[in-house]
């Protein structure tokens, strides 16, 4: 449940769930990318469904701060953006990026827009040890801007003085993070000529890329084209690339639930039994809807109808471990990971390095939980394998990442004593206003609707 208490115990199900239905906010990534698109949009979009949480606030506030009339009504679930056609109406402004790093990706990218810009860009302590190297390299050696940085080449703090997106040719190395690259590609057809971008060896986390692509078509522009590999991307340069007003009536953009929001109740018939229905649309932008058919390959009994998908183990059978490549899903890996002491047998993640510099060091960070919890974890660069022993009773540190917390509220809800004992407890269960601010409520919900 939502707490202003620092630590919270989790209640675990004595009774398997009874087939109710869970819809997650509003996808985070989505939602930062729909409010970038809209300020690029000529006119005002409203988008319906939208996730406010931290990370999303932080967006709308940088977009305030650079001088867009922005509308929310936390209520209804909706953001309606007044867009300027790629026009930023303030030259100078001082944005605080928290630890959001699609907001710093995607708004340090957007600001090379206009032509005269001063703006100074800080974060969070966690935010300023997050790779941003690779965008600001490439805006720098594209002319757009040029960087001062206040402590750390590379790093936030650090001030943009912008001179316009000039086009041409533009290589970026985003092996640390997709975003980067979905920041230059939405950003890119207000550029002066059409533009090559050019990767520097991969990137990670490639769905996301695709969604951005998904995205920009539904603004309506789709003058681009890219290589068979993804390693380069064509961007026409066009006056007005996104006029979301043609698109669709009353200018209105519905955000999906959120993907990887919702792998934490896809897992939770694992740990409890019974069936749930979780709410995820068919057709869905979103990369980290694979997690159900990791799942789903492991002998989890998953069904997909009406945009729900029903998730069955009605007597919390135990299934194998798993061993798999979460490289293109990696924000659920933590998911996974934290279920694992349930499975039968070892469970390797691979594939998931960059996810040390996010949040938190997320691969260190479950290890050092997991073995907390009397768990054989080894580790590598970029790898967990997790052996199952005997769980013991612990505090979760959850290090200010909502993954973290929320993948270990799951498994708090397994009945380790029989008798509906707490045995995990969460340390700063706040944390989870970052992206899913009412995950502890729904958790709660659910058990108090089971033990009816």
């Amino acid at each position: 449940m939502s707490s202003s208490h620092q630590f919270l115990p989790i209640r675990p199900f004595t009774r398997p769930l009874k087939g109710q239905t869970v819809t997650p906010p509003g996808s985070k990534s989505i939602t930062n990318r729909a409010l970038l698109l809209a300020a690029l949009n000529q006119h005002p979009v409203t988008l319906e469904g939208a996730l406010f949480s931290r990370d999303t606030r932080i967006m709308t506030d940088c977009l305030h701060r650079l001088g867009f009339q922005v509308d929310t009504d936390e209520m209804a679930c909706t953001i309606r953006v007044y867009g300027k056609g790629g026009y930023i109406p303030n030259a100078k402004a001082e944005l605080h990026m928290g630890n959001a790093g699609t907001a710093a990706r995607f708004v340090t990218a957007f600001l090379c827009l206009h032509t005269e810009g001063h703006f100074y860009v800080d974060g969070d302590t966690a935010m300023r040890e997050r790779p941003m190297r690779g965008l600001l390299e490439a805006i720098q050696a594209n002319g757009a801007a040029d960087v001062t940085y206040h402590e750390k080449n590379g790093h936030m703090p650090f001030t943009l003085h912008t001179h316009g997106l000039q086009g041409g040719g533009v290589e970026i190395d985003a092996s640390a993070s997709s975003q980067m690259l979905s920041a230059l590609l939405m950003v890119a057809p207000f550029a002066q000529q059409t533009s090559e971008i050019i990767l520097k060896g991969d990137t990670v986390s490639r769905p996301f890329v695709d969604m951005t692509l998904r995205m920009m078509c539904q603004y309506g522009f789709s003058e681009y084209t890219a290589s068979e590999q993804g390693s380069r991307f064509k961007i026409s340069a066009t006056r007005t690339p996104y006029n979301y007003q043609m698109q669709t009536p009353g200018n209105v953009y519905r955000v999906e639930p959120d993907a990887t929001a919702a792998s934490y109740f896809l897992a939770l018939p694992s740990v409890v039994g019974g069936t749930l229905r979780v709410g995820l649309p068919a057709d869905s932008l979103q990369g980290d809807t694979a997690f159900a058919e990791v799942l789903t390959a492991h002998g989890h009994d998953l069904k997909a109808s009406n945009g729900l998908t029903l998730v069955s183990n009605e007597s919390r059978q135990s299934f194998s471990g798993i061993d798999a490549d979460f490289n293109a899903i990696s924000d659920t890996f933590l998911t996974l990971a934290a279920i694992a002491p349930l499975l039968n047998g070892p469970t390797t993640i691979r594939g998931i390095g960059h996810t040390r510099a996010q949040e938190t060091d997320r691969i260190r960070a479950m290890a050092t939980e997991l073995k907390r919890l009397g768990q054989d974890v080894k580790e590598g660069e970029d790898w967990i394998r997790i052996t199952p022993r005997p769980l013991v009773p612990a505090t979760i540190e959850t290090y200010e990442d909502h993954r973290v917390a929320m993948s270990f509220g799951i498994l708090g809800c397994y009945d380790l004593h029989g008798d509906g004992t707490p045995w995990l407890t969460i340390k700063d269960p706040d944390c989870c206003r970052k992206t899913y601010p009412l995950f502890f409520d729904v958790l709660n919900n659910l058990h108090s609707d089971t033990h009816r």
